[in-house]
């Protein structure tokens, strides 16, 4: 369990002692010709299945967000076979529902200009030129379904005063096009998604089995054919098999320990896949949300996040000087602030992509101008907003927001302006996959957050609901058919060798956790971990500070494996042993987070490598010899991972540095 390279060796500038470089890899799903046709020429091309043959068809999925309630809510209703599993008590609660901003779609509907290709574009150029043609387009052009297919299901979005569906813009984008319910609307998207969802479990074609979490995936002869489940109240080990495996399992930013994801937001599904054969893409790819309220100390356990839309109303400033930093904000005068985001990028002033303005509020709390405790913020106001629009008007826009900002502060955002710092909240990397969304494992399929396809090196904002809900309703049964037509695949019994296998890494990997009996708990691996990489892998990345991770990871992991502490047993509720598989887990992708990023010797979005910057500070790109994707396969613990690169090509998009300014 516990072996690893724990030695650092000498390496240069891209760290290539810690990897080795295998074959290229391609797409072979996506079909050719013009972009616009590519999405309708692969669906008439993928293979049929007949609603009869549908019935001896099954699937498992994992996870219960958008991505993955819509999925199953979707097969389901199509007459699948579906297994659906979450380790939350109800599907409700998973992570989607804290998304606060809106979803975006190319509607048009203030006529400012939007279109598929706008939002194609503006995707690709607000992911720094790092994600697939193929997949934003397909993103793009479903984005108006998804839209109607909600408004169907009943989710309230916000109208107009004539009762059309109003929009509000985003960072990173000139046109209006995110549709939103005040700052839940993530939460009232899932419910729409739960509804679906529970509408087919009460039809009999989908079982739901909560408070169950993936362990392991079961591969037999090639393919994906199940997983391993802990059934988290009564510590009871499942088997649960099917013709295809679905991961929707979300993101991996809790590997900082602090970020705005709830608490069980965990890595597991994914990272056991990896190590089954699933190759894991642009680890490194993490967004660093510019708006959440600063951390307050070190009894912390999470972030929270302010949403996104704030930044439409609300003007971000600091003091010009460094000694009013500490100063009550509504005693700086106006010619005494430096509102930075419009002086620097006025074409798009506080509306620039999430990782711009997450470093420069960096910036400016470095150059000792930040605001509040540590000087560790920057302020947010809505003074002019009121003044303009009354606080009537900014009340019915924001005020769920305003209500928890003064909840968890204690200040009143309507008479003092916000404090916000960056925080880690999305993870751009993932598993790779291919158009269809297959990963490297035959019937193995990553939807949402989960696969790395559509975001490139940073999200725009409100793009996160869109692909999943794009994935869950739209996508994925149009290309999972075209597997699935090849089956009903051969019975596999539980005792079969493969099963058994995966059945007894699970069992193992549990009595090893509670055989260790160190001196130290979890929580202090995991936030010892969550440090190193928020200061070494977070929104400044340098050669001496990743090599200096990679050595401390490899240390902490082996003290982890031979001191952690895990209380209680494993048949029986056991929050500490949860906990324990998956910080393991976390210690794993942790370490080749860092070798992504020393790996890639450049700037792009999210993943800002001090090296690798323009005169003005701004990320810079090398596209001669970083223009791929960073497909990463697992080669046991006492060995490099492999490197596998899928260049990208641009067609369609003239590749070029960004500008907001």
């Amino acid at each position: 369990m516990s072996d690893t390279l724990t030695e650092v060796p000498a390496q240069d500038e891209t760290g290539t002692s810690f990897y080795r470089e295998g074959d290229a890899i391609a797409d072979g799903a996506a079909p050719g010709g013009p972009i616009a046709d590519k999405w309708a020429t692969r669906t008439f091309e993928s293979k049929l299945v007949n609603p009869v043959n549908r019935r001896k068809l099954s699937v498992i999925i994992v996870g219960t967000g958008l991505a993955g309630a819509s999925a199953g809510a979707t097969l389901g209703e199509a007459g699948y076979q579906v297994k659906s599993f979450c380790y939350q008590d109800s599907p409700r609660r998973a992570h989607s529902i804290a998304a606060q901003g809106g979803i975006n779609a190319a509607k048009n509907y203030k006529g400012d200009g939007d279109s598929a290709y706008r939002l194609f574009y503006d995707t690709v150029k607000g992911g720094d030129y790092r994600s697939r043609e193929s997949n934003v387009y397909r993103l793009a052009e479903v984005s108006t379904q998804i839209i109607d297919q909600c408004v169907a299901q009943g989710v309230p979005f916000a109208r107009e005063y004539g009762g059309l569906l109003d929009n509000r813009s985003f960072g990173g984008v000139q046109v209006s096009r995110t549709f939103y319910a005040r700052g839940q609307t993530g939460q009232q998207l899932l419910i729409g998604a739960y509804q679906a969802l529970e509408r087919q479990i009460g039809a009999g074609t989908v079982q739901m089995y909560s408070r169950h979490e993936m362990l392991e995936l079961v591969i037999v002869e090639g393919k994906a054919r199940g997983i391993i489940a802990r059934d988290l109240v009564t510590g009871e080990i499942e088997t649960h098999l099917a013709d295809a495996v679905v991961l929707a399992s979300g993101g991996y930013g809790n590997v900082f320990y602090l970020s705005t994801n709830a608490m069980g937001c965990n890595v597991t599904a994914g990272w056991r896949a990896h190590r089954k054969g699933a190759y894991f893409a642009n680890p490194c790819y993490t967004q660093i949300h510019p708006t959440c309220i600063p951390v307050s100390g070190d009894y912390q356990s999470k972030l929270t996040l302010m949403s996104e839309s704030l930044r439409n109303d609300g003007r971000i400033w600091v003091p010009k000087s460094k000694d009013e930093g500490q100063k009550d904000p509504r005693e700086i005068g106006e010619e005494d602030r430096d509102y930075y985001l419009e002086r620097i990028y006025p074409s798009f002033g506080n509306l620039v992509p999430r990782d711009i303005a997450s470093r420069a509020a960096k910036n400016v709390c470095d150059e000792g101008r930040g605001v509040g405790p540590g000087g560790l913020g920057v302020y947010l106001d809505f003074a002019d907003a009121i003044d303009r629009l009354g606080r009537d008007a900014v009340a019915s826009k924001y005020g769920n927001l305003f209500d928890m900002y003064e909840r968890i502060t204690g200040e009143n955002p309507y008479e003092v302006p916000m404090r916000i710092y960056p925080a880690v909240h999305y993870t751009m990397g993932g598993l790779w996959v291919d158009y269809d969304l297959q990963s490297t494992i035959p019937g193995l399929f990553v939807t949402g957050e989960a696969n790395f396809s559509d975001h490139g090196a940073n999200r725009l904002g409100a793009s996160a609901l869109m692909q999943g809900l794009a994935d869950g309703y739209f996508v994925l049964p149009n290309t999972i058919r075209n597997y699935l037509a090849d089956g009903p695949y051969p019975t596999i019994e539980p005792d079969d060798p493969a099963v058994a296998e995966a059945r007894g890494q699970v069992e193992e990997r549990i009595r090893h956790f509670l055989s260790i009996d160190g001196n130290r708990t979890v929580d202090s691996y995991h936030k010892a971990l969550g440090k190193i990489m928020w200061d070494k892998c977070g929104m400044e990345r340098s050669v001496e500070g990743l090599t200096e991770a990679i050595a401390q990871i490899r240390e902490l992991r082996e003290d982890f494996w031979a001191n952690v502490r895990v209380l209680g047993s494993a048949e029986t509720l056991n929050q500490s042993l949860e906990k324990a598989g998956r910080v393991a887990d976390f210690l794993e992708l942790g370490e080749l987070m860092c070798i992504d990023a020393l790996h890639r010797n450049e700037s792009c979005g999210g993943h800002f490598r001090v090296e690798s910057q323009t005169e003005e500070g701004e990320a810079m790109r090398d596209d001669d010899n970083y223009a791929y994707v960073a497909a990463w396969e697992f080669a046991g613990l006492d060995h490099e991972p492999v490197l596998h690169k899928e260049d990208l090509d641009y067609e369609f998009i003239e590749l070029k540095q960004r500008s907001y300014k």
